[in-house]
């Protein structure tokens, strides 16, 4: 097995890239709009489209994919456990994040984001291109392992327990308005029972090319809002979309995080789930 000579932590800055363009080992992964990618990316990049990260059910519209989706996911991916994979985007890190937490499902732990994405990227002023290139296929492609999947996700009947036991912090990374029940995505509007809110958004400094806002920052207000940065928590949105940027946020926390990716598509499309509506956020 080669050495690896990336020492990427779970965040990169766009310089800390760089020197590494067009690395053999390098997969760049861009989860940007169609428009933008076709555009400018950053060189060698790789175009993924959200649908490759989801599996959706009647009631449920970001679930993990199933063993095959995934296996999929990673052939499409293209990368040997030998690989680093660097992830941006043009939101500020959702499906990035998004993308992370997949690929921590399934055993891969060699990724990173990139801090603000294409966005950063063009602030610093470095190289894009508009090439689509045709990657030469590794031979030893990555192999799924799904023991750690319950490390980083929990489904609804056992969330629904820690729920009636009052047993676990709950994350709410939705807009205020979808919080309260004001705006309903599903057949009921509101949140999950003791569940704190707090935007993803939020995390992000949009006078800085959507990069993050100083961790001490986030931590900060979490911790204002209520949230115990030494217990586990479960974040959760719609879809599992907007709470990959959090999972990302709590894992460079420290956190012990797990998503819950049936998200707010299922608990409120659920008749029989708990929900509180009508509050507003402390």
């Amino acid at each position: 097995m080669t050495t690896s000579p990336f020492h990427f932590e779970l965040l990169i800055e766009a310089e800390q890239l760089v020197p590494y363009l067009g690395h053999e080992q390098l997969r760049i992964v861009d989860l940007s709009r169609s428009s933008v990618y076709e555009q400018l990316h950053i060189p060698h990049a790789l175009h993924l489209k959200p649908q490759y990260l989801v599996r959706q059910e009647e009631n449920a519209s970001g679930l993990l994919p199933d063993e095959a989706g995934l296996n999929t996911l990673i052939e499409y991916l293209n990368i040997s456990p030998e690989h680093h994979v660097v992830v941006y985007d043009d939101e500020g890190g959702a499906w990035a994040g998004r993308l992370i937490w997949n690929l921590h499902c399934l055993g891969f732990e060699n990724v990173s984001l990139l801090n603000g994405g294409i966005h950063a990227w063009l602030g610093a002023g470095f190289p894009t291109s508009a090439e689509v290139e045709e990657l030469k296929p590794v031979t030893n492609l990555f192999k799924i392992n799904l023991q750690n999947v319950e490390k980083y996700r929990i489904k609804y009947e056992e969330l629904l327990e820690k729920v009636q036991k009052n047993a676990v912090q709950i994350w709410d990374c939705r807009t205020t308005e979808e919080y309260t029940g004001q705006r309903l995505a599903a057949r009921r509007g509101g949140h999950l029972p003791n569940a704190l809110h707090f935007e993803w958004s939020t995390a992000i400094n949009r006078q800085n090319h959507l990069k993050l806002h100083s961790l001490e920052r986030t931590q900060q207000r979490l911790e204002q809002l209520g949230f115990h940065l030494d217990q586990p928590v479960v974040v959760y949105c719609q879809s599992h979309h907007r709470s990959g940027l959090a999972y990302i946020l709590g894992r460079l926390l420290g956190w012990d995080i797990q998503a819950y990716d049936g998200a707010w598509s299922e608990w409120g499309n659920r008749l029989d789930s708990p929900i509180i509506s009508g509050e507003s956020p402390s």
